[in-house]
């Protein structure tokens, strides 16, 4: 719903840049989640009560179609999960795992405890308050601006960056313009340079009018 609207053209990360894809959805690169962990990383977020799912690919797997957030989603991405009863089996080449839950405390303890337990091998962060993100180490959104800065030949001190979520202060780090909407917690807008308005009230254009256009 993206792509052709706005005729992008350029390299599209998913899964915080654990998948990053042509405009016609061929994969460029990706980096993956070890398969060995796959299952225990499931049985860490489903100890704190959390609703798992799992992205391989193109495809989308839930247990739980009637579980929290999972209508959100489908709106989001504008296509339904893949219904198992089972993960087993879907180990391999698992791209991104999200533990879901709005039980705002249960989903940052969860992403304490993934890290804390798995760190050495994979990303664990929250990219709302009511989801943890699981992937590969190097599958986060700095790592996304360091790949489109080297791609383009462009100097990280000349990108900008827009956020909103811890996740988004790696990719921060890499650009010369890091910008945290409105929203974001005050973690998230201290790790910025400059704060827009908030994502009710066009903070992305926003941004962009006052501190981006202004230095081009």
């Amino acid at each position: 719903m993206l792509i052709e609207p706005l005729n992008l053209t350029t390299p599209i990360a998913a899964f915080n840049g654990g998948v990053i894809v042509d405009r016609d959805l061929s994969v460029i690169e990706q980096r993956v989640v070890p398969s060995e962990l796959v299952a225990p990383i499931v049985a860490e977020l489903a100890s704190h009560d959390l609703s798992v799912w799992l992205y391989r690919g193109a495809d989308w797997y839930v247990q739980d179609p009637k579980g929290p957030h999972v209508d959100r989603e489908t709106s989001t991405v504008q296509f339904p999960p893949i219904v198992v009863d089972s993960y087993e089996g879907l180990e391999s080449e698992i791209a991104k795992l999200v533990g879901v839950s709005d039980d705002h405390d249960a989903v940052a303890a969860a992403a304490k405890d993934a890290h804390d337990r798995f760190g050495d091998h994979v990303s664990a962060s929250c990219s709302q308050p009511y989801y943890v993100d699981v992937t590969h180490p190097d599958a986060n959104k700095g790592y996304v601006a360091k790949y489109l800065a080297a791609r383009f030949e462009i100097p990280t001190e000349q990108i900008a960056t827009i956020g909103d979520m811890p996740n988004d202060v790696l990719m921060f780090a890499h650009s010369g313009l890091s910008i945290a909407m409105g929203n974001a917690t005050p973690e998230v807008q201290r790790a910025a340079r400059r704060v827009t308005t908030s994502n009710e009230e066009e903070g992305f254009a926003d941004a962009v009018e006052r501190f981006i256009l202004p230095q081009a």
